[in-house]
């Protein structure tokens, strides 16, 4: 619960430090006193953005501050999955803005993304604020508020799994339907291409073999002849070779009178060896190769159709084409493999569909059986809040499967017993839906260890004996380990209050600030006699209050 408040710099408030009380507590003031700014403080401590219009002094940080005791709400494991330090008896929220704007958040002093003080922040307080009462026009609000009396949050949690699975096979399986379509409207194309591409019959390294044979049988004549002439100098007569081999034998002749001419002439008799080798193999180039004009023919035939694929694929290489002929193949594979692919993917997006409605229909038995206790216990509380002839009814409609299951929920209401069943939203005014929505916020209190709960004027539209009902019920309501704090214009609910707190304004030398303090006995018997009969206090007004707290 909540053990302590410190807001500094905030709107319209200076500096408030101030400590609460476990049990039920009131808030009173005048209208634009400042409670709805403390309202918006406790906010930003669960999570809501904030900018720098939220400063009194935008030179200065803005921070806001709450102690609370938790140590009777198990929620360690929060901590431990956070890696913040557990302080049970005494965990802080801090939220603090800067002067350029930027926002800080801090859990027992461990800076925290703003996503996690919202997680913890829900965990700790619930702020009923009057525009909260739409809610109930909304499905969502009544479908959470059975689910909740239900407790069916494992069950819930698992078909939330289970159909987050469905849709992902769903998702996949039309997928696949969408490209099987695709694929095959293309089908006929993908095949010609293919069998352009296979026809081809690429290998990788054939362009450059192809162009140098072609760039060599272009040019026959002239290797013919450079070879030729090749093996006149090296050949027989006047040649190298002949010449070279004479000359090795006459220093091989002196060798025995001129020891130094023997290694020259083993020199010259090795360059003769390989000489003669090189003319063997030129001759026999110059003799083997012809021009073949139907080889050349075919060449260039066939780079012109790589390089005409290599155009039509926009590509520059045989590996390229290459690596879209395997793609093409896979496409054609995908094809012709679609209808057994579709058959799995089918499969398992039934499995998924069935395991969902399963667990759909045990969600749907658990809210029916939920739904039941809500209409038997909504009506006695609210003949207890002065409407003994009211009916309410939960109607639970199936729908087609989604996130949260397949039911369709609506609250119906009648405040009589001759006016029909409608939706709540549609037939109760102010002070009923104020009173249906406290019954429900009851029942769900019972439901969840919230260990704070705010009511920021619930009891719009009431007055008199209902408003001493209302009180009464958020006095139980405070006495399950629980902290209520209502925000109250009625002196009926504030005389209730175990505590008593007043917010008001006060002129200072920096101007108007905002104040908040604990009234003593006196002064609760003089702020509810004010209620009671407004500016001017009478003594009849001075007696009710004291009668009021009495009571």
């Amino acid at each position: 619960m909540l053990t302590h408040l410190y807001i500094n710099n905030f709107t319209i408030i200076d500096t408030l430090n101030i400590p609460f009380s476990p049990g039920f507590s009131v808030i009173t003031g005048e209208t634009g006193a400042g409670k709805s700014i403390i309202l918006g403080a406790i906010n930003l401590l669960l999570g809501q953005r904030a900018d720098t219009k939220c400063m009194k002094d935008a030179s200065r940080k803005c921070i806001i501050e709450a102690e609370f005791d938790i140590s009777r709400y198990g929620m360690q494991g929060f901590f431990d999955e956070n890696g913040i330090d557990y302080d049970p008896d005494d965990c802080i929220l801090r939220r603090e803005i800067s002067p350029s704007g930027k926002s800080r958040a801090f859990i027992n002093d461990t800076p925290v993304q703003l996503s996690c003080m919202r997680t913890l922040g829900s965990l700790l307080i619930d702020i009923h604020s009057q525009h909260q009462n739409l809610l109930l026009n909304e499905e969502n609000f009544q479908l959470n508020v059975i689910d909740i009396i239900a407790n069916d949050k494992e069950l819930l949690n698992e078909y939330k799994r289970r159909f987050s699975e469905y849709n992902e096979a769903r998702k996949k399986a039309q997928r696949m339907r969408e490209e099987i379509a695709e694929s095959k409207k293309n089908e006929d194309f993908i095949r010609f291409q293919l069998k352009e591409l296979s026809d081809a019959g690429l290998k990788a390294g054939m362009q450059e073999e192809l162009e140098r044979e072609s760039d060599m049988l272009g040019h026959v004549e002239e290797i013919k002849a450079t070879l030729y002439s090749v093996e006149d100098m090296l050949g027989d007569g006047n040649g190298i070779t002949p010449r070279l081999k004479e000359a090795a034998r006459s220093l091989a002749g002196i060798s025995s009178i001129y020891p130094e001419a023997q290694t020259a002439a083993e020199r010259m008799e090795s360059c003769y060896i390989e000489l003669k080798d090189i003319l063997q193999e030129v001759s026999s180039k110059a003799t083997d190769i012809e021009f073949d004009p139907q080889r050349l023919e075919k060449v260039n035939s066939t780079l012109d159709k790589i390089y005409s694929l290599e155009q039509k694929h926009s590509v520059t290489t045989i590996d390229e084409l290459l690596e879209i002929q395997s793609e093409l193949t896979a496409k054609l594979t995908h094809i012709d493999n679609s209808d057994e692919e579709m058959a799995e993917l089918a499969a398992r997006e039934q499995e998924m569909a069935e395991k969902c409605k399963e667990l759909a229909k045990r969600l749907t038995s658990v809210r029916i059986k939920a739904a039941k206790t809500i209409e038997s216990d909504i009506p006695r509380t609210l003949a207890s809040l002065g409407m003994p002839k009211a009916r309410f009814a939960i109607s639970i409609e199936p729908k087609n499967m989604g996130a949260d299951g397949c039911d369709r929920v609506a609250f119906t209401f009648s405040a009589n017993t001759n006016t029909p069943m409608l939706p709540v939203a549609q037939v109760a005014s102010g002070g009923e839906i104020a009173r249906v929505m406290l019954s429900l916020k009851a029942m769900i209190s019972g439901a969840v260890k919230l260990p704070t709960i705010i009511f920021d004027e619930i009891d719009t539209g009431v007055s008199g004996a209902i408003a001493e009902r209302m009180a009464a019920i958020m006095q139980d309501m405070a006495h399950a380990e629980r902290q209520v704090i209502s925000i109250t214009h009625l002196p009926q609910i504030a005389a209730k209050g175990s505590t008593h707190y007043k917010v008001y304004k006060e002129e200072t030398n920096s101007g108007t600030t905002s104040r908040m303090r604990i009234l003593a006995t006196d002064e609760r018997i003089k702020e509810i006699a004010q209620m009671l009969s407004g500016s001017e206090i009478t003594e009849a007004a001075m007696n009710n209050a004291k009668e009021l707290l009495k009571s």
